[in-house]
């Protein structure tokens, strides 16, 4: 299948400008004329592969910078956003969305914020009519929730925070023993002790004795990972809130909630630290059963931790990650890759993930293919979590990675799958609303963008007809 074309000029320009060049000196240093460069950084035409290969001889630069696909998760979030019936007539056309993401990223940034501002008032304008329907009182109606702020500032980052993850790279790299214990001691050496109670949360601290306690009976990897969480929140509070000034985030309610992800994310980055981890998944072939084993992590950890390998210079296999709930609510999505994850609502159904609930402890593996032609190798998984006793709760989730099918080789989960047979690749989705396939069995809702037709003399698999 043949690839897009290269536009990358606003990652062009700002390449040209960290290194304080003019467009002329920028473009006799590539071997291009004056004209064709500002045709480039215009997206007028795409960058040459002479242009790419000078990049990386002449300057060094991380050549995975021009097509990190910034750009494809800005146009599927337009995409999604344009299908509100707020917008009305025909969505603009996928080359003027692409152009618009390619030149005008943080005009883009400020569309989708709007976007997600009018949509958190229309949830609290149904919310308080729900309410006074009921009982004529608005006092229960919701309130702007931050989380999606939050969760969109990870995505954009492509969910890799540099100074946050060296810093818990040095930190696993240091002291001796298991790293539990060093987490363990590391505590002690700044007056913190660490008792274990029987007790229904995975971590309480309290702040006036110093005292940490931790589930008695808690599994040894989440006892790590909240040891490491605390010393994040601890030891690593200037670099923590230097990242969230960074962020310029709108509430103190969504900074809060960030300074939980950051501490989140170096408890994961020191649990597998990016070298010693990178060396070992590529050793393993992305074996998670073998990288949860040597590195004492669970299977989520060491999933989740795959979709951030993406340092400049240093990059993984781009991989997707998400986690579903038994409804089919996405609580995790993070992508690598470009397959985008709905933003509001759930997972496509086809998705081998919502599957996994019905075979517990087996991974089961999925050749996908979605509707802009890009096939995948994906891989999904339930994970169960013990309450930790008879009456307490078993919380049950399903978790799917994956990657371009390009990379399968470097998967051993790839082994023995008709990669070269088109016919097996399963055709996916990202949501129905913004879904083009007109023939779809697991349709829940029709396309936004495609016309109905209704016919009352005929019935096929859905109630309509879905027209160009």
């Amino acid at each position: 299948m043949a690839r897009q074309k290269l536009y990358a000029g606003a990652k062009l320009r700002e390449i040209r400008r960290r290194l304080d060049l003019t467009q002329r000196d920028f473009a006799t240093k590539l071997g291009v004329s004056l004209p064709y460069l500002n045709q480039m950084e215009n997206n007028n035409r795409p960058v040459s592969t002479g242009v790419v290969l000078a990049l990386a001889q002449e300057f060094g630069t991380d050549v995975t910078e021009l097509s990190s696909g910034q750009t494809e998760r800005l146009v599927s979030d337009m995409r999604e956003a344009l299908t509100d019936q707020v917008f009305a007539g025909a969505a603009p056309p996928l080359a003027d969305l692409r152009l618009a993401a390619s030149n005008a990223p943080a005009l883009v940034h400020a569309f989708l914020e709007l976007h997600r501002a009018y949509r958190q008032t229309q949830e609290r304008l149904a919310s308080l009519d729900e309410a006074l329907g009921r009982d004529g009182a608005a006092s229960t109606a919701a309130a702007s929730s931050p989380w999606e702020e939050v969760r969109d500032f990870f995505h954009y980052c492509n969910n890799y925070i540099d100074a946050v993850d060296r810093a818990a790279e040095r930190f696993a790299q240091t002291g001796e023993g298991t790293l539990r214990d060093r987490a363990a001691a590391a505590l002690d050496r700044i007056g913190v002790a660490v008792a274990f109670a029987d007790q229904d949360t995975l971590r309480s601290y309290d702040r006036a004795t110093r005292t940490l306690r931790l589930p008695l009976r808690g599994a040894p990897a989440s006892v790590t990972f909240q040891l490491l969480h605390q010393i994040a929140l601890l030891t690593q509070a200037d670099l923590i809130e230097a990242t969230l000034d960074l962020a310029r985030f709108q509430s103190d309610q969504a900074r809060d909630i960030a300074r939980v992800g950051l501490a989140n994310y170096f408890a994961g980055a020191a649990l597998l630290p990016y070298g010693t981890f990178l060396e070992a998944a590529q050793t393993h072939r992305h074996d998670l059963e073998l990288l949860s084993d040597r590195f004492g992590a669970s299977i989520e950890q060491v999933a989740h931790r795959l979709s951030t390998m993406q340092r400049p210079g240093a990059k993984g296999v781009p991989f997707f990650f998400v986690r579903v709930d038994q409804a089919g609510t996405i609580t995790k999505r993070h992508s690598a890759t470009f397959l985008q994850f709905a933003r509001y609502g759930g997972a496509c159904p086809l998705w081998n993930v919502h599957r996994a609930f019905e075979t517990p402890g087996r991974f089961l593996r999925q050749l996908a293919e979605t509707p802009d032609g890009v096939r995948y190798l994906c891989l999904a998984r339930d994970v169960s979590k013990p309450g930790g006793s008879f009456h307490a709760p078993v919380r049950r989730y399903a978790i799917g990675l994956g990657c371009e099918v390009r990379h399968a080789g470097a998967l051993v989960y790839a082994d023995d799958l008709d990669i070269g047979n088109a016919r097996a690749f399963e055709p996916i989705g990202i949501s129905c609303r913004i879904c083009e396939r007109p023939d779809c069995h697991q349709r829940s809702v029709p396309p936004l963008e495609r016309r109905v037709l209704i016919d009352p003399d005929r019935r096929g698999t859905l109630p309509y007809i879905v027209s160009g």
